[in-house]
């Protein structure tokens, strides 16, 4: 079936025709949607930020925020179009032509591999703040054989256990902010007396380390917001994606204003942005300045929960890339296979084997080169990102042009604004290229780069046909 065929029927069942479950309904994939905007970059990250660039961190998650909801307007036009797993690497494919598809692909899958090391090994050192005396060895390895377990099972188990996930994440915000506000308004608790909006601009001002700092503190923004696309990889397992789709995607700009923009700025106003300092949550010095009991432990759990969310979503999205990959003859046949429960369980099985790689390295990996492992899925996403924008750029030119039908979910703008996206990810490359401390990523990328371009090589040499994929549909996208 061409894409143009797909394209002309909205109804097309693409998931039951993979083979999936549509088993996510809409309850779980508006949480997988918010689950994925909230992730330990803002628990844990935005310590470090609010050093370096002070309140202006609140324009700076709001300006990317923007960028954010540009990349998912243009994802769900494309889904709208052709909803199927695996999206970033089918519509790559599909507009780009088959190499990209498969770079695509294997970079969204070693993301998700590399953040799920960090992320295995983050909740291990959070349960060790409870139990000291077991190994994080040990409790990494739990919950990577715990997460398996649930990803294999079944995809509404994984759906079920992200909304669980995602809504600790969320009460734990909303609480924040509703207490924060409350310091402000009565003045209750010991940060009362100094709680002030004020705080925004009283200490040197909004931009108190200068706009340059500010600016340098985006790459670590744009990490926190890292797997918000992970709803277009649930689009083949949705069981109505022209509803929840949309409704996931357009909800993004109130939960980025009220998680991220909302919560930073009753932090900031609750706490001077003076007391915040790299390493220690702004969570926790929130709560501890109110005077709440126990807020380092309310937190830690809060961060254990989004650390196990990122890996579950890991596992998930994996084991999907890499069947589309095997179904475009880009990866092993074997990695096609579903399992009883609907699930490609040898690709789950792989990524897993590979996240392992995490547990084994607790020891002896220091802690900052977790933060380059962070640095490498920062990149792998950016690269994502602008694949999704560059194909419906693509696509919108081959509807102007009446060779592809529109979309049931237009893009505000068009083009315009994906345009105005790929831009602005072309600049936060550059300052990662100027930071010394995150520059190593772009060399990993660069590596990474050419071992793909080494195995194209050989794919092509085995199978001259895979090359050749999609070259009649390239000539209709135009």
């Amino acid at each position: 079936m061409t894409s143009a065929q797909v394209g002309t029927d909205d109804k097309v069942p693409q998931g039951a025709e993979e083979g999936y479950e549509r088993g996510l309904g809409s309850r779980q994939v508006q949480m997988i949607a918010i689950g994925g905007a909230i992730g330990v970059g803002l628990f844990l990250g935005a310590g470090a930020n609010i050093a370096k660039a002070g309140p202006s961190l609140i324009f700076m998650y709001a300006l990317a925020g923007v960028i954010i909801f540009f990349i998912m307007r243009a994802l769900g036009e494309l889904l709208l179009y052709r909803p199927v797993s695996g999206s970033f690497a089918e519509y790559s494919r599909e507009f780009l032509g088959p190499f990209f598809g498969y770079f695509t692909g294997w970079t969204y899958w070693l993301m998700w591999v590399v953040t799920g090391m960090a992320e295995l090994t983050a909740a291990a050192i959070y349960v060790h703040y409870w139990f000291p005396s077991i190994p994080q060895w040990v409790t990494a390895l739990v919950f990577l054989v715990v997460l398996f377990g649930v990803n294999l099972i079944s995809v509404k188990l994984f759906g079920e256990l992200e909304f669980w996930f995602s809504m600790v994440k969320v009460t734990a915000l909303i609480g924040m902010i509703v207490i924060g506000l409350g310091v402000l308004t009565f003045g209750f608790s010991a940060a009362g007396d100094t709680a002030a909006v004020s705080n925004l601009w009283a200490f040197d001002g909004f931009f108190p380390k200068g706009v340059g700092s500010s600016l340098m503190t985006l790459q670590g923004v744009m990490f926190a917001y890292l797997a918000v696309e992970l709803v277009g990889v649930t689009a083949g397992e949705s069981e109505d994606p022209e509803k929840t789709l949309p409704k996931a995607i357009n909800t993004l700009p109130w939960r980025i204003a009220l998680f991220y923009v909302g919560a930073l700025t009753v932090i900031l106003c609750v706490v001077k942005w003076t007391e915040f300092e790299e390493g220690v949550s702004p969570f926790v010095a929130a709560f501890a300045k109110i005077g709440i009991p126990a807020a380092a432990g309310i937190v830690n759990f809060v961060v254990l929960t989004a650390a196990l969310s990122s890996c579950n979503s890991g596992m998930y999205s994996t084991g999907r890339m890499l069947r589309n990959l095997a179904e475009s003859g880009e990866a092993p046949a074997v990695f096609k296979k579903l399992s009883s429960t609907k699930t490609p369980a040898f690709g789950i099985l792989v990524s897993v084997l590979f996240m392992g790689i995490g547990v084994v390295l607790n020891y002896v990996v220091p802690e900052k080169a977790f933060g380059y492992v962070m640095s490498i899925a920062t990149a792998a996403g950016i690269w994502t990102w602008l694949m999704i924008l560059i194909s419906h750029v693509l696509y919108r030119r081959a509807v102007d042009a009446g060779r592809l039908p529109a979309s049931s979910f237009p893009a505000p703008g068009g083009a315009k604004c994906s345009y105005v996206a790929i831009a602005f990810l072309l600049f936060v490359t550059g300052l990662i290229a100027f930071d010394a401390d995150s520059r190593i990523c772009l060399y990993v990328m660069a590596g990474w780069a050419v071992a793909l371009g080494i195995g194209w090589a050989v794919l092509k040499a085995r199978n001259p046909e895979v090359a050749r994929r999609g070259e009649q549909e390239l000539e209709k996208v135009g």
